[in-house]
């Protein structure tokens, strides 16, 4: 087979396991023969429609089985995917897809209109539609359908000369006369059946995706078709994934560790992944029990909803086995409402650039490791690091460098940015600081950035906020530097309170006393409905900065 990247993978899967059940979705399954059949006939549907090898292919959608079947296409043909963000604005798809310069967007019912604004913007040649609810199969979401070549007029295009660059303009209401979508099934019914002979290298390109942009323009990270089977490698090794395996996927595929922590993992071993469109707390504990769930990955905000639903301590959660964490500290309260249950939450650090797993604490290691983001993945180095460049002696702040055969190539088109990301060549700079305990074990401290300094002393927000995190009435919450005559920088604290606590400053600030040096202890405290967060769950601490830093606060302390 001359496919040796992943889109050769539901091939190889149904030679092995053809009639095992590889995706479920609401009320549909497929098994690896019909997933392996669906993505050939995909796959020439785009060559018919000029895609070739080194073209782009985006996906905007939540999660549903034409994501991970536009996925394997591309890989068939040696194109690249780029997974966009359903969070995100028309004008900032618009911008991935120009700067990626994708040729086709695939896109689900829920986007079409924002879908087809990007594409007009962009100079996307083919907008691929899902079927809506009210559309029969094969339809544009509008009604219309395509021609008998299977191509809209326009494809995407606007009526004016829309240039790849994203020049090109659509008309006034944003939306050009020649938008009208392709039909997603009615492609798929339309094309071969054969195998396709694309050669695929392991260091070709499989999918460029996209970092939060929450300072600056986002930068798409190119990471190869070696980056994410060397990646899920690691999860296998160091979760102990089993062919039986029954994943439910309800973090955003688009989102890294959803897609290559959670998803492609369990593929490639063989087991059964359960795609859920969008989180819902009382809706997963149901699958948990309905459907035997062993594994899951999630973002302490949702563990934490779990736990709070009323059916909690009833849902029988018993084929448990792995419950995967990141995206952010885990606060101990989360760790222990799930040891209450018997579970053992394992827990995570990585990053876009490394496809993302960087540290791995197995559940073995949950408590007498508290707080801890474990030790490298198997095939992974990392180095704790000063700022004159020496190695970090255990108890030391430093930055982290990663290095292993998960690392991306580089950013899309930015070969400044990708140099100035690695030192000594090769290992990538993560921009988080950490520090190890005598056995190893990283302790993430906090963001290089977000590091402020009040009076000399360094003061990482994250253990401020860990802290914050242990008062009853805090639901979420955030740390910020804000300028103070005195001292430089002062803590300020961003609140959320649980529904129907209160609390003031004087409470929430007092309870830090004796815990946290003074120095850490914040001097002003604002409550707020809500904390901007990224689509994986992280805060997204500029936009806390820019709205609270000199917002009223609830009481300033001297």
């Amino acid at each position: 087979m001359l496919n040796q990247g992943i889109g050769s993978w539901p091939a190889r899967r149904a030679r092995k396991t053809p009639d095992r059940v590889a995706v479920v979705h609401e009320n549909r399954t497929l098994t690896y023969r019909e997933l392996h059949g669906r993505v050939l006939r995909l796959a020439h549907a785009l060559r018919g429609l000029g895609v070739a090898r080194g073209d782009r292919i985006a996906y905007l959608g939540p999660n549903h089985p034409a994501f991970l079947e536009t996925l394997f296409a591309a890989g068939t043909l040696g194109a690249a995917f780029v997974p966009l963000n359903t969070r995100l604005t028309a004008p900032e798809l618009a911008y991935n897809l120009a700067d990626s310069g994708s040729t086709v967007l695939v896109h689900g019912p829920e986007q079409d209109g924002t879908a087809r604004v990007a594409a007009a913007e962009a100079g996307v040649r083919h907008v691929i539609a899902l079927a809506g609810p009210d559309a029969a199969p094969g339809t544009g979401l509008d009604g219309g359908t395509s021609d008998g070549a299977g191509i809209s007029k326009g494809a995407g295009a606007s009526d004016g000369a829309s240039a790849p660059d994203g020049a090109g303009t659509s008309d006034g209401a944003g939306i050009s006369d020649g938008v009208a979508a392709l039909g997603y099934e009615e492609l798929l019914a339309a094309a071969e059946t054969g195998p396709l002979d694309e050669t695929v290298a392991p260091e070709d390109p499989c999918m460029i995706m996209y970092t939060s942009g929450t300072t600056g323009r986002p930068k798409g990270a190119v990471l190869s078709h070696a980056n994410i089977t060397w990646n899920s490698v690691n999860v296998l090794v160091d979760t102990d994934l089993t062919g039986d395996e029954v994943t439910l996927v309800v973090a955003p595929l688009f989102h890294t560790a959803g897609l290559n922590m959670t998803c492609l993992p369990t593929l490639l071993k063989g087991g059964r992944v359960i795609l859920l469109g969008a989180f819902d707390a009382d809706r997963v504990l149901e699958l948990i029990e309905e459907l035997g769930v062993t594994y899951m990955f999630g973002v302490p905000t949702m563990y934490d909803a779990m736990a709070a639903r009323p059916r909690w301590e009833t849902t029988d959660l018993s084929s448990l086995r792995t419950l995967n964490c990141g995206g952010a500290p885990v606060p101990t309260r989360t760790l222990a409402a799930y040891l209450e249950r018997g579970l053992a939450l394992s827990q995570g650090y990585g990053m876009t650039e490394a496809s993302p797993g960087v540290l791995f604490l197995d559940r073995e290691q949950t408590s007498a490791k508290a707080g801890s983001a474990g030790v490298p993945h198997f095939f992974t180095d990392t180095r704790v690091v000063l700022p004159d460049g020496r190695d970090a002696e255990p108890g030391e702040r430093g930055e982290i460098l990663v290095h292993g055969p998960h690392v991306m190539t580089g950013y899309w088109g930015r070969p400044e940015d990708t140099e100035a990301v690695f030192t000594d060549g090769h290992w990538l700079r993560t921009g988080d600081v950490a520090r190890t305990d005598a056995e190893g074990y990283a302790y993430i401290v906090d963001r290089v950035k977000d590091m402020f300094v009040s009076g000399g002393e360094n003061v990482y927000p994250a253990e401020v906020e860990d802290v914050l995190f242990t008062h009853p009435a805090v639901a979420e919450c955030a740390v910020i530097g804000v300028p103070d005559p005195v001292w430089g920088e002062v803590g300020r604290a961003v609140v959320v309170l649980k529904p129907g606590a209160r609390a003031d400053a004087d409470d929430i600030l007092g309870h830090l006393h004796g815990r946290l040096a003074k120095y850490k202890i914040p001097k002003s405290l604002v409550v707020t409905e809500a904390l901007p967060r990224t689509a994986s769950g992280k805060i997204i601490k500029p936009a806390v900065r820019d709205t609270y830093a000199s917002a009223p606060t609830d009481r300033s302390r001297p």
